[in-house]
Formats: C-alpha cells, structure tokens, sequence
C-alpha cells in the first residue's frame, strides 16, 4: 500500500463526532461526486465513487448523519448510491447548503459553502474530505510533495485559504486543465496531517524525516571529513616537493638547523599530521610552529624557483 493510500485509509476511519463536521466532509464528498437527476419528475441524488475507502465513508455519514437508510450499487470500477426520497434529497442538499431559495445548486457550485467552514473543527474536516476526494502525497522516503488536484480554480484558492488559516502556506498552479494545491516541504506535510488528525501517518512522516536528516548529517560529516583528508594530502605532497627542489638546489644540509630538522621528518613521514610531525621533534613542537617552519621551507623553495 503508498504512503498516499494508507493516509487517505485513516482519515476514511475518522468519523466527526458532531453533526456539523460531518456534513461539512458530505458536502465534499457532493461537490466532487454528487449529481442531480429527475426521474419521472421526482428529484433523484446520486453519488458515484471509485474509491472504495470514501464510498465507505459516505455511506457512513449519510445514515448517522440523516438517520436513513442508504442502497449502495456496486458496479465495475464505481460504488453507486441512488437516494430518490424528495424529502430525503431536500434534507441532504440543504444541510450541505447545496440548496439555496428552493433551487438545487449541485453541479452549479464550485466550492462549498462558507457558512460550513465557520468553527474551526469544521474547517479541519473539510480539508480531511478535501484530501480523501482529490489529494495525494509523495512517498516521503523519495520526496515531500502533497497536493489537491481541482477542476475549478474557486476550487483550490478555498483549499488554500483554509490551509493559509492554520498557518500553512500552499502554491497554487494550472497543470492542463486542472488547479493543483501543492506543499513541498515537509513541515508543512507533517502539520496538514496533524490538522486532518492522521497521527500515525504524521508519525510515520516523522520518522522518515528524521532518518533523512541523519543520513544527510552523516553525509556531510563524511564529506567534510574527506575533504579535510585530501586538503592534508595535497597540502603534505606539496611540501615534500618543495623539500625535495631545495635539496636538489642547494642541499637540505644547508637550511637552518629547524628547517632540516622539519624537513627531514617530513621525507621520513609524508602520511603524518602536522600535530605528528612536531611529536617526532626533538624536543616536540606544537602544531603551529611545524606549520610555522614548513611554510618558511615553502617561501624559500619560492624564491630559488624566482
């Protein structure tokens, strides 16, 4: 199963405790799969799913939240549910406010009614239904990307307006005929699934961060290490050149006592730290007069190469 998947499995198991919330997650569930048809002049609802996880959700919200019986149609790819009660029908589409002066507005609408998104409970349900019906996310052991993708654009500036309420700021772009609602990083992936109550994928999410941030760590640290590692190579190989010119030129015999003291340890030793040099110094030296000695060997095998 995909991180996505197992994501869209939990928020389907969280059923709203209040009657408001969960009409607020119908009316979601309607904008993007709900229909009005007329059959014999009578008012015909239908809801057509393919996922099953949110056919399941519906079917849940519509018997506790109406208290009614609901038929679900299994077909090929779609789970169908067929509600042809007047009343039952004016009940549901005026609840979920897709009912406005005695006119149905499903199919009509774009977006859902502001007056669903008052308190902030109902807010984080939206966006939980939001996610079920048009979102996904990235595998978050590859890459952070979480995104809505709408027909409308009213659509996806609602999406985003409600994330921007929580202090999560979403981009919006066009992608062929579609308005996708993106977050890229993973904070702010981490604090969406906190909003719409998933925990354990918020927790699973969390453990993935933390093991990428460990693994870049020691990346770095290991970069580091070796580039520190080929700075004293190089850096000893060009000493051993620059002792190696001198002694062809004028003899290392001939520079100064400390001089040839250093530079021969250094022929001896061409793989020791400068810390190692200056304990095989007699007596021992500190790391920054070896240092201080080989950079004078260095300003003299300059100026016989001048």
């Amino acid at each position: 199963m995909t991180f996505s998947k197992e994501v869209k499995e939990e928020m389907a198991k969280h059923i709203p405790k209040s009657r408001h919330c969960a009409i607020s997650e119908l009316a979601v569930i309607l904008l993007y799969f709900g229909l009005m048809t007329s059959d014999e002049g009578r008012s015909r609802l239908e809801i057509c799913i393919e996922q099953e996880m949110i056919a399941r959700k519906c079917f849940t919200l519509l018997e506790k939240t109406f208290n009614i019986s609901v038929g679900a149609q299994k077909e090929e790819h779609n789970t169908r549910f067929v509600i042809t009660d007047d009343e039952v029908v004016k009940d549901i589409l005026l609840a979920t406010k897709f009912c406005e002066n005695a006119e149905y507005t499903l199919g009509k609408r774009k977006s859902v009614s502001g007056v669903l998104l008052k308190t902030e409970c109902c807010k984080r349900a939206f966006l939980r239904s939001c996610f079920m019906c048009c979102g996904s996310v990235s595998d978050p052991g590859k890459a952070y990307h979480l995104e809505f993708v709408c027909r409308f654009p009213e659509t996806a500036t609602q999406i985003a307006d409600v994330l921007a309420e929580f202090s999560v700021k979403a981009k919006i772009i066009e992608r062929k005929k579609y308005h996708v609602v993106y977050l890229k990083e993973g904070s702010a992936i981490v604090e969406f699934l906190n909003i719409c109550s998933a925990h354990v994928s918020m927790m699973n999410l969390e453990n993935y961060r933390i093991l990428h941030e460990i693994a870049g760590d020691t990346n770095r640290r290991v970069n580091c290490e070796t580039a520190n590692l080929l700075k004293s190579v190089n850096a000893a190989n060009a000493q051993i050149e620059d002792i190696r010119f001198i002694d062809r030129e004028i003899g290392i015999k001939n520079l100064p006592p400390s001089l040839y003291e250093v530079a021969t340890i250094r022929l001896e030793h061409p793989d020791a730290t400068l810390q190692e040099l200056g304990g095989f110094l007699d007596p021992p030296v500190g790391k920054s007069g070896v240092n201080h000695r080989l950079r004078k060997i260095q300003e003299i095998a300059e100026k016989l190469k001048g």
